[in-house]
């Protein structure tokens, strides 16, 4: 009876891991729906007497291209930095707009091409292990040795972190992208690849 209990506990808890990603997407597409799709569905139809199931969404996409563009330029970036400027006086939007700030920065563009490989780095004491992202290297001229430079993120905001100069041999290569690196230090170990691949003290760059 334990055993199958036991049993049952594992799948009905993998049934739940599989079904998040599932219910957050349903959770998107529903908020799209009714709060866009659906108002302007019914714009449409009163104004030009059609009904075109999707517009509102299509829109969005439109919308979110046009402020890409709009964050782009220079106009763009003051306007932006204007509202930056004015959501911060506002304490409770303050919170949320920076959350909202550095999720974005986390996830730009920029910053990606920055790091050059994410790495686990050993650290705190022999064979234990933690994320980080090599930004570059350096030459000891004292040791004729090869360091890296890496940028160890804090959890869950991989906006703030420290600096570390490491020799090679405390660095190891898992095989992760950038991304995936990310996605690990920000949801606390619970998103991240299921493997190291590769054996410690590989050369990384």
């Amino acid at each position: 009876m334990k055993r199958f209990l036991a049993h049952l506990k594992t799948y009905m808890f993998r049934g739940i891991l599989a079904a998040i990603p599932i219910v957050l997407s349903y959770i998107v597409l529903r908020f799209l729906y009714l709060t866009i799709d659906k108002r302007v569905v019914i714009l449409v139809d009163h104004y030009f007497g059609l009904i075109i199931p999707g517009i509102g969404i299509v829109a969005f996409l439109i919308l979110l291209y046009f402020l890409g563009l709009l964050a782009s330029n220079f106009i763009g970036r003051r306007f932006f930095s204007l509202i930056e400027h004015i959501a911060n006086r506002i304490p409770i939007v303050s919170s949320t707009y920076k959350i909202g700030k550095q999720i974005s920065s986390t996830f730009s563009l920029p910053e990606k091409e920055i790091f050059k490989k994410a790495v686990l780095l050993e650290h705190f004491s022999k064979d234990v292990w933690t994320i980080g992202f090599v930004t570059g290297t350096i030459f000891d001229a004292a040791t004729n040795e090869k360091l890296y430079k890496v940028f160890v993120p804090t959890v869950p905001n991989p906006t703030s972190g420290f600096i570390a100069i490491v020799k090679e041999s405390q660095v190891r290569d898992p095989g992760w992208s950038v991304e995936e690196g990310l996605k690990a230090v920000i949801s606390a170990g619970i998103i991240s690849p299921a493997q190291v691949l590769s054996p410690p003290q590989k050369t990384i760059l």
